[in-house]
């Protein structure tokens, strides 16, 4: 499927061809810090099928607790995430962060990873009052 999308300033757009069984939410606390919110939804995609159309990203590197090094990579200008992926020699796969894409709504997530660092009042949210505008 293909995919497109970009930052919130609009100084950052991408294309890509993605899985969309490959769409999963991750709920590590690096997700949760970096995203600012309980977990980030992501599909990953190899280096090959994304392709920057506008702009350029700004990349941090996060040591993980395991040791690993992940490239973040975002717009400069707002500090919107475009996705992540390892640091170093080797094939590449962009973790792409979905709200980033124009195709979200269409992209339900058909995993939960790092559900241990899910927040415990996750499973509640059902049934909550909702306001659809403000």
């Amino acid at each position: 499927m293909k995919i497109d999308g970009g930052c919130h300033c609009g100084a950052i757009t991408y294309e890509a061809e993605i899985d969309p069984e490959g769409v999963f939410t991750c709920h590590c606390g690096d997700c949760q810090t970096l995203s600012g919110a309980p977990f980030r939804t992501v599909v990953r995609v190899p280096e090959a099928d994304f392709k920057l159309t506008s702009g350029e990203l700004k990349n941090y590197v996060k040591t993980a607790d395991s040791g690993r090094k992940r490239i973040q990579a975002f717009c400069p200008d707002c500090g919107s995430p475009i996705y992540a992926t390892s640091a170093g020699e080797g094939p590449k796969d962009y973790g792409i962060r979905l709200g980033t894409a124009r195709q979200r709504d269409l992209l339900a997530p058909k995993a939960h990873w790092w559900f241990g660092s899910a927040v415990p009042w996750l499973a509640g949210l059902n049934g909550l009052p909702t306001v659809d505008e403000q």
